[in-house]
This record gives structure tokens, C-alpha cells and sequence, in this order.
């Protein structure tokens, strides 16, 4: 479906000696961890796409990806020793085996994990996006969770920290702007620095990789909890490189600067992960992290047809099935919307008719998204032609038409004003080429702006 990398002798050479010697860092100055804890990858010969070996009987490849989780075990947890310990987790929060965290720290020698706290989905990604829930038991662990949906407030509470002396965040992000997990660090963040407790950031690879940047920049006054740091709608960093971002640039917090340079950050680094390496690559197990984020493909389509969807008669997914991956319209024939799509030649894509049987037996026709070229497809570009469409195919422009509440919801998403004016203005008009060109040359300034956070 997709190329992956070949993996080269430098490349190589480099994911070995980062397993050899390991990464090890933190908000200011990263310790280099013991040479008794080192992992060490033997060499494979790989002439292929990555993790796909040449020829039967070679040995399978070495997947050499340790997660942050992975890393303070390794280092017997020794930031914690001693702390009341809470923390922001859900289902995909797992380590390298598939464990989940809070089992990890519950059983961690002298850690005492007292609470967890929840966001949007809930504790374990069972809840609905936008439905907000109260505090309640966690019956598997025991544990209270600690609401940060609960439709009051999305910061912790003075109450809520009380009894903690370090905030454990461990949250798997999908790369994307608006998906909120990424708010929900920043604002426990905020909590924490305003009360003096301590944050540890556990990173995790981000899916699509470390180096697509892609989509509009957020304008400040959409700034919202879809919206919570100023970047491409397509990132480019891990978790832990944002919070990194944010605990030394003034502004993306919203607390007093004094407060933020007081706040005390940890970040624990991977060990083995590369930014080239995109989720497959990483030979990690993906865990569903919402309802329709259950598997990496839905991670891809999520900024391919997330926005094109927002307004209008497009959906994302045929039927139940395909979330984000299928295209659908809700009065235009199938037929039309293909023609249409194809006649696009959009770079990296390709798409083809799917059917599915609803629960009476009556199908419903969509396309597929392909992607068949990972270096020439740009993530969001797929969205912005479809709000281009619809303003050709459906009998109102659907942008400028939208009551005001569905519009701010819309911007709070996308990010960009002026071209959501466009699109009002010009409708099936609207030059997408010359948007997607400005905002390339913004993310590159962008990029090179954050790269003194990267970690890998």
C-alpha cells in the first residue's frame, strides 16, 4: 500500500549505536544512562523495505524501539522513588510488551501511584469524542480517576493535585493538531507549574514520523483545546519534543512567564526510535487510542479527510467501516466523486471503490485513500480539495453557509482565517495550490524554528 524506507548502512550503523549507548534526557541537561543498561541490536542484513528481510531463512528483524515507560523501568524508576505519584494515561499508554503503564507503576518498587486522571475518551478510549463524565472508580486498577472532561474544568485542580508530588503524563499522540490528547498534557502542564508539582513526560514515537509537517498554522485567536500549540495541522514531533517546546517558549503555556520557569519538566526519551521511522516501522503493537483511531490507517487518514469532512455533505469512512480512509458524499453519486478525485492527480494518492453492507443488507459505495507514494503525499492536502469540491458539487457553498457556531467549531480545527474567507468568497474558486504552497514554505520555517527540541 505504501513505500517504506530502505534502511541503508548509515542508518543502520546509527540505530545501532543509538541501542548500543541509549538517549537519555530530560527539560535541561540529559544524563547519559549507564553502559550496564545498553540494548544491543545485532546487525540483519535488510535489502528492502524496512523490517521486511531479502530472502527466506534470514533472521527476522531486531525492532530496537524502547519507550519512555520502557526506559524508566530500565532505570529502576528512580525519578519516582520515594513521590506520590499520579497519572494522565489511557488504554494505548502501554510499554514495548503491551503492559500498561499504570499496571508498570503499581507494581514499580518504591513508587506509590495514587491516582489516574482522565481525558476526552475516557480512561480506557470507551467513551465517546465531546462526552464529558464525572470522577469515578477505575475497577481494574482500583484507582480513582480524576476527570479532566468532567465539563468544568480540563486543568487540574489545586484539590486534584493536593495529594501528588508528580504528574506522570504517558499518552500516545497521533501527529495531529487537533487531536486533543496533546491539550491535555499542556493544560496538566499548566496545573502542575501553577502548583508546584513536578511533570514527567514518558515520550512515544510519533506515528507518522518526525519529519512530515503539513497544513496550515494554527492563528492565535483559534487557539482551543483542538488547538492547543501553534503548529502545521501535521506537527512533526513527539509528545515529549512539545512539552519540551513548551516549557521554554514563553506564550504556548498560558500561565505567568515566572511560573513557567519555575515549573519543574522531565522528559524520558526513547531509546532506538528515528525520525524517519514512521509507526510500522517501529515494530510496536498499535492499541486503538479513541473510537476511530482503532489501527495506524485511520491515523493517516485522520488529516487526509478530518477537515474536508468538518462542513458540508462529505464524510469520512463508507458506512461503519474505513474511518478517515473512505470518502463518501451524502447526495452526490459516487460516480461524480470519483471522476472528480482522479481528475486531482494529488501526489502520493490513489483511490478505489469500496462497498459495505449496512445492517438490512443495502450497500454503501465509497473510496478508499491509497496512499502509494509516502514521500510525495502530503497529508492535509486531500482535506482542502474536498472543501474545494464541495463547494462546486453541493447547491449552497457549505463554508458560507455555516451558522456561526459550526463555522468558529470549523476554524477552531483548520486553524486558518484567511482561508476559510476564501472560501466563503470564492467557493469552487479558491486556489488551493497557492495556500498549500504558502503554508509548505511556513512549515519549513516552522521546523527549523522547533528543531532545537528534537530529541532523536
Amino acid at each position: 500500500m505504501r513505500r517504506l524506507p530502505r534502511l541503508f548502512l548509515p542508518q543502520l550503523l546509527t540505530l545501532m549505536f543509538f541501542a548500543l549507548v541509549g538517549v537519555v534526557g530530560c527539560a535541561s541537561k540529559p544524563p547519559t544512562p549507564p553502559a550496564a543498561t545498553a540494548a544491543v541490536v545485532p546487525a540483519i542484513a535488510i535489502d528492502g523495505p524496512l523490517g521486511r528481510p531479502t530472502a527466506p531463512g534470514q533472521l527476522a528483524p531486531i525492532y530496537p524501539v524502547m519507550l519512555g515507560i520502557d526506559v524508566l523501568e530500565q532505570q529502576n524508576f528512580a525519578l519516582l522513588q520515594g513521590k506520590r505519584v499520579g497519572l494522565l494515561t489511557h488504554s494505548a499508554g502501554v510499554n514495548r510488551k503491551g503492559e500498561s503503564t499504570m499496571q508498570v507503576l503499581q507494581r514499580a518498587p518504591g513508587v506509590k501511584l495514587v491516582s489516574l486522571f482522565g481525558m476526552e475518551h475516557g480512561l480506557r478510549g470507551e467513551i465517546p469524542a465531546e462526552r464529558t463524565y464525572p470522577d469515578y472508580v477505575d475497577k481494574q486498577s482500583g484507582l480513582k480517576v480524576r476527570s479532566l472532561y468532567n465539563g468544568k474544568s480540563r486543568k487540574p485542580t489545586k484539590a486534584q493535585l493536593s495529594d501528588l508530588d508528580v504528574v506522570v503524563v504517558d499518552l500516545q499522540d497521533i501527529g495531529t493538531r487537533s487531536y486533543t490528547f496533546i491539550s491535555a498534557m499542556r493544560l496538566v502542564m499548566e496545573g502542575c507549574f501553577e502548583q508546584g508539582k513536578e511533570v514527567v513526560v514518558l515520550d512515544r514515537p510519533n506515528p507518522l514520523g518526525g519529519l512530515k509537517v503539513d497544513g496550515p498554522l494554527l492563528d492565535p485567536q483559534w487557539k482551543s483545546y483542538v488547538g492547543a500549540f501553534p503548529t502545521p495541522y501535521v506537527h512533526g514531533l513527539t509528545i515529549g519534543e512539545l512539552a519540551r517546546w513548551a516549557k521554554d517558549q514563553p506564550g504556548i503555556l498560558e500561565v505567568p512567564d515566572a511560573v513557567r520557569q519555575r515549573g519543574k519538566l522531565t522528559v524520558v526519551p526513547m531509546r532506538g526510535w528515528m525520525r524517519f521511522m514512521r509507526w510500522p516501522d517501529t515494530g510496536l503493537k498499535w492499541v486503538p487510542t479513541s473510537p476511530y483511531i482503532q489501527d495506524y490507517a485511520a491515523v493517516m487518514g485522520y488529516p487526509m479527510t478530518g477537515l474536508g469532512c468538518y462542513l458540508g455533505g462529505f464524510s469520512h469512512g463508507v458506512g461503519s467501516q474505513y474511518p478517515f480512509r473512505g470518502v463518501s458524499h451524502n447526495t452526490v453519486k459516487i460516480d461524480v466523486i470519483e471522476r472528480e478525485l482522479q481528475a486531482l492527480r494529488l501526489p502520493g494518492l490513489r483511490f478505489h471503490r469500496v462497498s459495505v453492507a449496512n445492517k438490512k443488507g443495502a450497500s454503501r459505495i465509497g473510496l478508499f485513500v491509497e496512499v502509494i507514494d509516502w514521500d510525495e503525499w502530503r497529508p492535509t492536502e486531500l482535506s482542502f480539495y474536498l472543501m474545494k469540491l464541495g463547494c462546486k458539487l453541493e447547491s449552497k457553498n457549505p463554508y458560507a453557509a455555516a451558522p456561526q457556531g459550526q463555522a468558529n467549531g470549523f476554524l477552531r480545527h483548520m486553524g486558518s482565517t484567511t482561508f476559510f474567507e476564501a472560501l466563503k468568497r470564492d467557493g469552487a474558486r479558491v486556489d488551493v495550490d497557492t495556500y498549500i504552497r504558502t503554508w509548505q514554505a511556513q512549515a519549513q520555517a516552522y521546523q527549523q524554528k522547533v528543531r532545537q527540541y528534537w530529541l532523536y
